[in-house]
């Protein structure tokens, strides 16, 4: 059977030939260079262990596993060979506006019957559906009664997958005769021509070897990522262009071989544009020693690299109270395992997005001794999801000395018009800074999941306050651990204390690993440390615990009055003397802004910083890194200075107070917020009138208060432990009487309900974990009946809207639309017929909680709701109202100003 080259795989973005007619790229040449590009992602890319993990399961060399690899890549697309596909009405056209295939209608071998055309499946699940039946011929493993659990079946799920979502198990009467099923496949020459393309595609490539293993978790996790990674590198549009055949090209065996030489000498530049190659870990030296003393950091130099050394990398936990050195001692074990595994990366993870930028610094500084060859960092959290490139920009300009541009030395930073410059490739930068939720996705049904497990099983993964995240994201976090046990990725997980969700954490890196159902306990004394081999789930402690490097004793007032007189009052003796830092934190972003206004004008010599999360991610990330160093333990300020900010600032590290003042909040944020106490005797003052934030839970809340009592002193961090444990403790409310304790039972039966529901519904949304595919990758992309499109976001925690305030100018009738008040420079292009340019926008997002925006609309027209990289932005043209630029809607009012946005609901 001759094959068709007249079958394309590829129009967009190729141009126009000289008659006018779409360009196009046979679709066997699309599958050529995405095979040719496997070849170099399995030598250049792969780990030694990401690699040992595909020949094990399919029980080949490594040499047939690379054939293996190309072969099945390049039949990732055979899908596309049917009837809705390549007769789709938005397929390449003539000069005349006729489809360029239209021809194949009236050809007899391409007849096809009713209904073919309005087949609904698409070219991924085409390529499910025959590939499992062409796979058994070939002689791959296969099963009538469970085909899930075989290798022939297995491996083309895989393939259907590689647009994002892994579709159902088909069973064996659907892969002996799919079109009865899905007559859009197409009989007659359209099941010759799949057939002519997939046998031409293993004959040049070389994959001949019937591999009789079974596909393993792990194996299936780097092919997914492998095949989706060079199809995404082999649709490189300017590379195809430069490659397309004449239309005389006849697809003949001889100019197949040719062509698969041009695709193979092209494969190596596809991959190099990506800047992933290249990065590894050094050996750190130890540090310098501290005579008498066996702090934590000096305690796992001491022991981590003799560990990984004899079982390999792992799990390693470290509980201490937040703080820098707590920071490097995680850091350094990430080196560690990192060179051990022979990682390429690192990914940063932390609860919330102020916390991934203020810790950014110092992960570069970490970087740039223990990463070796060429690196690439990416700032991953919401407020840069839409261009994480063009956001780290923007943070390398907020953190330059001179405000404008990064300093020599800040190379790292990205071009805007990086191939990583996307939220699905994003995360395999080598360096990444982000939230938790990053990871998480991983574990749940969304699009692309697998390819997250995919980029993070080359890297080694720190989770920092890997507690904090409520029963939603603990339960997420367990099955994440089992999957990155399961797929050998080292892991540092840093939190407050040692308590039962990080026991769990650790028994779920344990299982993972292999190593049994069996409880695992972290030890309680503060600072401590374990460590869990991912080779066979062994939990090993130090031989020399350790010991607390300094004890300090942490002074808690808690104040009766009205807020804004105690903190006035606690300021008087500050600003009397002329000297001090404090920081206030404020419920929320419109509390903030009252107070800062409040005290500018009691005290009109008084340094009044003010910073909260809506702001504008470049006014925010700025203010950030004047804190950084205005609050840093040798920063000079001259003079008193106040810093209000809200519980945004509560996982920043490296800014030191005199005095901390705070609203009521659950024992471990409080316990976070006084960490920033300098010095010995750390000051913090507990608001008892102050308002309580929605997201804090009522029950910790009222805990906590009764724990405090009229205030106490707290040695740390011998004490933290059994503060944290006294204040979760079941029998709380045995020790109340009357109505205290019908009220704290009461708010404790609530908090045991949501957190049940949070926990039921997020095991019911987590993916299965490794031990329980049983074969079908269906099942990380299954649909739950009832699933709302919000759910998925809700369970990472608060939803987030991210909000553009756009300005007026010119005329009426002739009116664009500024990013800044005045600044003509920032004109954005909005109007009807414009194309938006979403990178322009990072600077300018502001991340609010959905619940304040419910229902408002925005100004959005259609080309905006058009475009993929905004239908998520909520934009919003504001109007000049009594001297404040405002926006209006039936149920809000958002209020702009120089110190960020306020939302007002009105109904």
């Amino acid at each position: 059977m001759f094959l068709d080259s007249r079958l394309w795989g590829k129009s967009t973005g190729l141009g126009e030939d000289p008659s006018g007619s779409n360009r196009t790229h046979p679709l066997i040449c699309h599958l050529l260079d995405t095979a040719a590009v496997a070849e170099v992602v399995w030598d250049e890319l792969l780990t030694a262990h990401q690699r040992s993990m595909v020949t094990k399961a399919l029980r080949v060399s490594e040499d047939q596993a690379r054939a293996l690899v190309a072969f099945w890549a390049g039949l990732h697309d055979i899908g596309k060979i049917s009837v809705p596909f390549q007769l789709h009405r938005n397929g390449p056209k003539t000069a005349d506006k006729r489809l360029l295939t239209e021809e194949l209608r009236s050809e007899p071998g391409y007849a096809f019957g009713a209904g073919a055309e309005q087949d609904q499946q698409s070219h991924e699940a085409a390529a499910h559906w025959w590939l499992v039946g062409y796979f058994e011929e070939m002689g791959y493993p296969s099963s009538k009664r469970r085909p899930q659990t075989r290798l022939s079946h297995a491996v083309a799920q895989l393939l259907g997958g590689h647009g994002g979502r892994f579709h159902p198990v088909v069973h064996g009467k659907d892969s002996r005769c799919p079109v009865a099923r899905h007559p859009g496949l197409g009989a007659g020459d359209w099941e010759r021509q799949r057939r002519a393309h997939a046998d031409e595609v293993r004959r040049v490539v070389g994959g001949t070897v019937v591999p009789q293993g079974r596909m393993t978790p792990g194996a299936a996790v780097v092919l997914t990522g492998l095949v989706i990674l060079s199809d995404w590198l082999a649709s490189t549009e300017g590379e195809i262009r430069a490659r397309l055949r004449e239309a005389t090209w006849a697809g003949a065996p001889d100019d197949l071989d040719a062509y698969w030489q041009v695709a193979r000498a092209a494969a190596p530049r596809l991959l190099r544009q990506t800047d992933l190659l290249g990065t590894g870990f050094a050996r750190l030296p130890e540090p310098a020693p501290h005579p008498g003393q066996t702090g934590l950091l000096e305690s796992m130099a001491g022991h981590v690299p003799d560990m990984v050394a004899e079982h390999g990398p792992g799990l390693v936990v470290v509980t201490a109270p937040p703080s820098e050195d707590r920071t490097e001692a995680a850091l350094r074990a990430a080196a560690v395992l990192g060179h051990a595994a022979e990682a390429r990366g690192l990914f940063y993870a932390l609860p919330t997005g102020s916390a991934a930028d203020s810790h950014m610094a110092q992960v570069h500084a970490f970087a740039r001794q223990a990463l070796t060859g060429p690196w690439k960092s990416l700032l991953l959290h919401s407020s840069s999801r839409l261009k994480p490139a063009e956001s780290t920009e923007e943070w390398a300009r907020a953190h330059a000395s001179d405000g404008i541009s990064p300093e020599p030395g800040e190379e790292w930073a990205p071009t805007a018009n990086s191939w990583l410059n996307s939220h699905h490739r994003a995360l395999l930068a080598a360096l990444g800074t982000g939230t938790v939720d990053e990871l998480l996705q991983a574990v749940m049904p969304v699009k692309h999941n697998a390819m997250r497990l995919f980029a993070l099983s080359g890297k080694v993964v720190v989770v920092d306050e890997a507690h904090a995240r409520g029963a939603w994201g603990q339960r997420l976090m367990l099955r994440f651990l089992e999957w990155a046990a399961a797929l050998r990725i080292p892991v540092v997980l840093a939190a407050t204390a040692a308590d039962t969700s990080v026991d769990a954490m650790l028994a779920a890196y344990h299982r993972g690993a292999g190593g049994g159902r069996e409880p695992v306990m972290q030890p309680r004394p503060s600072p401590g440390w374990s460590f869990v081999d991912a080779r066979a789930g062994g939990v090993h402690l130090p031989r020399k615990p350790a010991e607390p490097a300094r004890t300090g004793v942490l002074g808690i007032t808690v104040a009766e009055g009205a807020p804004e007189a105690e903190i006035r009052a606690a300021l008087v003796p500050i600003v009397a003397a002329g000297n001090g830092r404090a920081a206030v934190y404020r419920p929320t972003p419109a509390e903030a802004v009252r107070t800062f206004h409040q005290l500018t004008q009691d005290f009109p010599g008084l340094s009044v910083t003010l910073i909260h999360e809506q702001m504008h991610n470049k006014d925010r990330w700025q203010r950030l890194a004047a804190c950084g160093k205005t609050y840093a333990p040798a920063g000079r300020v001259s003079g008193a200075s106040v810093l209000v900010t809200t519980p945004m600032l509560e996982h920043v590290r490296g800014l030191h107070f005199d005095l901390v003042l705070s609203g009521p909040a659950p024992l471990a944020a409080l316990l976070a917020r006084a960490g920033q106490g300098e010095g010995d005797r750390p000051s913090l003052v507990v608001l008892r009138g102050d308002c309580v934030s929605e997201l804090d839970d009522a029950a910790l809340v009222r805990r906590t208060d009764m724990l405090l009592g009229t205030g106490r002193t707290v040695t740390l961090p011998e004490e933290l432990p059994r503060l944290l444990d006294e204040v979760y403790a079941a029998e709380f409310a045995d020790g109340l009487e009357g109505p205290a304790a019908r009220e704290l039972r009461q708010l404790d039966n609530q908090r045991v309900v949501r957190e049940r529901r949070a926990d039921g519904t997020a095991r019911w949304l987590a993916v299965p974990g490794p031990c329980e595919l049983d074969g079908d990758l269906g099942l990380l992309s299954r649909d739950h009946t009832g699933m709302e499109p919000g759910l998925v976001t809700s369970v990472l925690g608060e939803d987030m809207v991210q909000v553009v305030c756009l300005y007026p100018y010119g005329k009426p009738g002739n009116t664009v639309h500024l990013l800044e008040d005045g600044v003509r420079e920032r004109r954005f292009a909005c109007a009807p017929r414009e194309k938006p340019k979403p990178g322009l926008l990072v600077p300018y997002l502001i991340p609010v909680p959905k619940r304040l925006v419910e229902g408002v609309e925005g100004d959005a027209n259609s080309t905006w709701r058009g475009t993929a990289a905004l239908k998520n932005i909520l934009r919003l043209n504001l109007k000049q109202e009594g001297g404040r630029w405002v926006h209006t809607s039936p149920t809000h009012r958002f209020c702009m100003g120089e110190h960020g946005l306020t939302v007002q609901q009105l109904t």
